[in-house]
């Protein structure tokens, strides 16, 4: 059997305040192997978004993180600064509810999409350009060429989760970590983007983790569920096997479902 590349055990994060000490993450377990896709459901405040910074460990100066997450065998609350660095260059790659806090509104889309090319692996500029380039026609982005020389306040939202995919996809990494990307998006464009992210990762076989609170959006694009609540997995599940759910969290989950029909004889929620 292949080994995970990924592998939390027994992850906690504990979250110092000035009114003392606050556990939010209890005792995170999973894997996530090479290829699967695994989504973690749960509502606002359930740990969820904190559970995958801890995977790429990018945490508040006053969290505090125990366990262990094993990356290929190696323990990412270990790494030296060097070790971490390539990490989240090479490794992984993350993608984020909201793009415009994370795309420095000066610089352009291309200066953005490039810049880790060139610093990071050494690809000539023109090259990682050239790069740039294909993958935003691969996700959809219209008139590539002349996207690249726009800022971000130029582009839609739906324009630039698609960048954020792409950005993602050009670093070439084993593991997509996915943070609620697709929240701030009408119905439509939330469809089309989840669309281009599940294409492309599949094509590539990628890994991901993608965190949600939406049970059937992480159904529709994940091999796997996890729903977690006050920093405890709850319960595994299967997509298209929902109605299997034992735990009343999870069942609270899918009674909230806006086609939810309640069972003949079954109280409503």
């Amino acid at each position: 059997m292949m080994p995970p590349l990924l592998d939390v055990q027994d992850l906690r994060l504990r979250i110092s305040t000035a009114s003392g000490d606050r556990e939010i993450l209890r005792g995170l377990s999973f894997s996530v192997a090479p290829g699967e896709a695994v989504g973690i459901v749960g509502e606002s405040g359930s740990g969820k978004s904190l559970t995958v910074r801890s995977i790429i460990r990018l945490l508040p100066r006053t969290a505090t993180p125990s366990g262990r997450v094993l990356f290929a065998g190696r323990d990412v609350l270990d790494m030296t600064p060097d070790e971490l660095r390539r990490y989240r260059s090479h490794d992984v790659a993350m993608m984020f509810q909201d793009p415009r806090a994370h795309i420095n509104p000066v610089r352009t889309i291309g200066s953005f999409l490039t810049e880790a090319l060139v610093l990071e692996r050494g690809v000539p500029r023109r090259e990682a350009e050239r790069r740039a380039v294909a993958v935003l026609d691969e996700v959809g982005v219209s008139s590539p060429q002349r996207r690249m020389r726009q800022r971000p306040h130029e582009l839609s939202g739906g324009l630039l989760q698609r960048v954020m995919i792409a950005a993602a996809l050009l670093a070439q990494p084993r593991l997509l970590l996915a943070d609620e990307i697709s929240t701030a998006l009408d119905v439509t464009t939330q469809e089309e983007v989840m669309a281009i992210l599940d294409e492309e990762r599949r094509d590539r076989g990628l890994a991901m983790v993608f965190i949600t609170h939406d049970l059937d959006l992480a159904a529709a694009v994940c091999d796997r569920l996890l729903v977690v609540k006050d920093g405890l997995i709850v319960e595994s599940l299967t997509p298209g096997r929902e109605h299997e759910a034992r735990d009343p969290y999870s069942i609270s989950l899918i009674q909230a479902r806006s086609w939810y029909t309640a069972p003949t004889g079954a109280p409503h929620a």
